[in-house]
């Protein structure tokens, strides 16, 4: 596979991510008249924290959350490593 192939495939899971990430972010917050968004205090304090810590550092379950994305990366390396 040539890497500009390899970079889409990446690019489309990141993408995917991120959208996931975005639909759970505004699933937790407050939605206001105007359309604005307001994330409650104890999400807030959640992953100010999380942004704030090493990976070493997580408990189990925000790593475990981790491994699962880093495993998802990993099968899309290994089903396309041989293209």
């Amino acid at each position: 596979m040539e890497d500009k192939e390899f970079i889409e495939l990446l690019s489309d899971y990141e993408h995917d991510r991120w959208s996931r990430w975005q639909k759970y972010l505004f699933s937790k917050c407050i939605l206001n008249e105007d359309g604005s968004l307001i994330i409650p205090q104890e999400f807030v304090d959640r992953w100010s924290r999380q942004m704030n810590t090493d990976y070493n550092n997580l408990s189990n379950e925000e790593k475990e959350s981790d491994r699962k994305e880093a495993i998802k990366i990993l099968n899309i390396i290994k089903e396309n490593m041989h293209e």
